[in-house]
């Protein structure tokens, strides 16, 4: 027997330029889309915040989406700057240095988490199933959402977990973040702790278990890890009873 496709997740590749050059191609659910460009310039380092991104529009073509958006002339002769730096003769046996530091860069250090965050998280994870729209329909997404202790405030889907998280940092404009936290639905990795760090978001919760490495960055940037249950949160960073790794 077949299986039906009719509500499969969508999954397009979609370009994010910056200034006429691209600085990624990736493979995403095609909603939300200016949200992205915004959040992943700013949880790639490339701007501040997302409101830094101008100009934004979404242009379709057969092969894909390309996303289209403007920063200040200095970010982008930085970013260039940084581009050209990364390229290395073939073969030389050293190319990937440059990305190999920045796969495992330190982040800024992040303020201490609110403790009313900890007593909003589970209502928010209570909360966050019947804003997950497009999963209800797939079976398929990942969410990020951000809550504070008055619940959860925004949500983002999409099928790859670190596009749902600069989805949602993108749409953050007009949410204070030093009294706001982010909620995932995926496993939280070093890259999810190193983007959350740079939008310079405090606490980081998921239903799923982080990598040693997420915890470790976690403890050295100050930045609250955890993992949350209807009954209980389990703290793996930022907490006074951390777990032992």
């Amino acid at each position: 027997m077949s299986a039906p496709t009719h509500n499969l997740p969508d999954e397009v590749a979609v370009a994010l330029v910056l200034n006429g050059s691209t600085v990624a191609v990736l493979m995403s659910t095609p909603h939300d889309l200016t949200d992205l460009l915004r959040g992943f310039a700013v949880s790639e380092g490339i701007v501040d915040w997302g409101t830094d991104v101008t100009d934004c529009e979404v242009h379709e073509y057969d092969e894909g989406i390309e996303v289209r958006g403007r920063i200040a002339q200095e970010r982008a002769s930085a970013l260039d700057a940084r581009r050209r730096a990364s390229v290395g003769p073939v073969g030389c046996g050293l190319c990937g240095i440059e990305s190999l530091t920045a796969a495992t860069a330190r982040p800024p250090r992040v303020p201490p988490a609110l403790p009313t965050l900890f007593e909003a998280v589970r209502v928010s994870l209570a909360a966050l199933d019947a804003q997950q729209v497009m999963h209800q329909q797939s079976r398929a997404m990942h969410a990020a959402a951000v809550f504070t202790a008055q619940g959860l405030q925004i949500v983002r889907e999409d099928v790859g977990r670190h596009n749902a998280l600069d989805k949602l940092i993108g749409a953050l404009t007009n949410t204070p973040l030093q009294n706001a936290g982010i909620l995932m639905t995926s496993r939280l990795s070093i890259d999810l702790v190193q983007k959350c760090a740079r939008a310079g978001l405090s606490a980081l919760f998921s239903v799923s278990r982080p990598t040693k490495a997420a915890v470790e960055l976690a403890r050295e940037i100050g930045m609250t890890l955890g993992v949350v249950t209807p009954s209980d949160i389990i703290f793996y960073a930022g907490a006074p009873k951390e777990v032992d790794q």
